[in-house]
């Protein structure tokens, strides 16, 4: 019996290690930090070895394969011991991949990937194709696979630390939405290596494949000249009008494909603000290719509701707005945020810095930013970029304080948004609790 070794014991790597097992393995779990407690009741009950709070090395490298967490960098010596002693490191997906014959359309990009993996899965569900939804968002992969799902397709959204450990894994219908600078940290801090881990999506695609991507990103169509793709290309874009791909007009989103067109008012869109008619146009695309009906991707593209934890309005309170868009953890997802708003803007942001360079914000800072409260453990960096921009500048460092200092802040006709800009684990479990506590600490006013 091979051995699997799995490191990190979140949803991704209990749903491999369940999977792993149903497929024959001898399967080992290591978490350097704690095991929730129903994760060790799952792995208890599928009778699968385990160990919290450290790595036993001499078991890690007996592994004839090792399933590694996305959070875990590729930088530390226990994953470089594990590539010069050639044992293979790879991702849940990749692992899932071998076991399903279901298609997929994987969706990345630095921002809008969960918006556009849930309105793809929109679309598909409300068309009546067979479809589940997997990957950096929701039930893991391998964990739906275990349970027996075989759906004719998986909507998959893909982080760029889960492409870097997928090597074999082919996408049928790869979709990329942008590329601006994130998670520079992991990537030694050159952009060429984001990159290059974003382009995985479109790695083993052949010629019977689609590729979607925006015309608009000047990094992608920079990064597509230099590369051989084979799959169909299929752009979308707010700056001109294409044959084939998908394309806007003052009021209109038009998608062309194969000699068939269709159109639907942006007014009727669901999402609003220019980053969602992106958003919209790739999973229009997906559903023509798809061949799903003209009239029910219209009713879908009207019909669905926003993720949450993205540009989530909360409520009003004396006027007062309050959106919630924790998931906004790098530059340009605050910049999109900002580039929606009408209305004053009192903006809570901060948290771990990934190597931001606030600049691009402050021509929006400046025309929509009337107050800034900074939410972290080390503000400095968002204090020194933006002392001589905003008026009013105040720090905290906890969730309550700086929703009751935004209320008192505020007047009516202004907005409060969360739009960190920043990674959430200074304070905060995830940006999924960030989000909540703010959202309670509003209900609480």
């Amino acid at each position: 019996m091979q051995k699997l070794v799995v490191l990190g014991a979140g949803e991704s790597g209990v749903g491999a290690a369940l999977l792993a097992k149903q497929q024959g393995w001898d399967v080992f779990v290591s978490d350097s930090g704690s095991i929730a407690l129903h994760y060790q009741r799952e792995l208890d009950a599928a009778g699968i070895d385990w160990e919290e709070g450290t790595h036993t090395l001499e078991l890690i490298f007996a592994a004839r394969e090792v399933v590694k967490s996305p959070g875990i960098p590729d930088s530390i010596p226990m994953i470089q011991q594990l590539h010069t002693r050639q044992i293979p490191v790879i991702s849940e997906i990749e692992f899932a991949s071998r076991y399903t014959e279901s298609k997929t359309i994987c969706i990345t990009g630095s921002n809008g990937k969960t918006t556009t993996t849930m309105l793809i899965h929109h679309l598909l569900t409300q068309a009546g194709v067979s479809v589940e939804m997997a990957g950096n968002v929701g039930t893991s992969w391998a964990r739906q696979l275990a349970e027996g799902k075989c759906p004719e397709w998986f909507v998959l959204e893909l982080s760029s630390f889960q492409l870097d450990g997928m090597f074999q894994f082919r996408a049928d219908i790869a979709v990329l939405l942008n590329i601006t600078p994130d998670h520079l940290d992991r990537y030694d801090y050159k952009m060429q290596n984001y990159i290059d881990s974003k382009f995985r999506i479109i790695q083993n695609q052949t010629e019977q494949d689609v590729f979607v991507y925006c015309q608009d990103d000047e990094v992608i169509v920079s990064e597509l000249q230099k590369r051989i793709v084979r799959s169909e290309l299929l752009p979308f874009t707010q700056k001109g009008i294409l044959k084939q791909g998908a394309y806007s007009t003052i009021d209109e989103l038009i998608i062309n494909y194969n000699d068939e067109t269709m159109s639907i008012f942006s007014q009727e869109l669901s999402l609003h603000g220019r980053h969602n008619l992106y958003n919209s146009m790739a999973a229009g695309i997906v559903a023509k290719v798809l061949q799903i009906r003209k009239k029910l991707i219209r009713e879908s593209l009207s019909s669905f509701k926003g993720a949450a934890h993205r540009l989530e309005r909360v409520a009003a309170v004396r006027g007062i707005e309050f959106i919630n868009d924790s998931k906004a953890t790098n530059i340009n997802s605050a910049w999109y945020a900002l580039e929606c708003m009408t209305k004053p803007v009192i903006w809570i942001a901060g948290g771990v810095d990934k190597g931001n360079d606030y600049n691009e914000l402050m021509p929006l800072v400046e025309e929509k930013v009337k107050a800034l409260i900074c939410l972290g453990t080390d503000n400095d960096k968002l204090l020194a970029a933006f002392k001589e921009r905003v008026k009013i500048i105040k720090e905290t460092q906890s969730m309550e304080e700086a929703v009751k200092l935004a209320y008192k802040l505020g007047r009516k006709n202004d907005v409060v948004l969360l739009s960190p800009a920043c990674a959430s684990f200074d304070l905060f479990d995830n940006y999924i609790q960030r989000g909540d506590l703010f959202k309670d600490s509003v209900r609480n006013l």
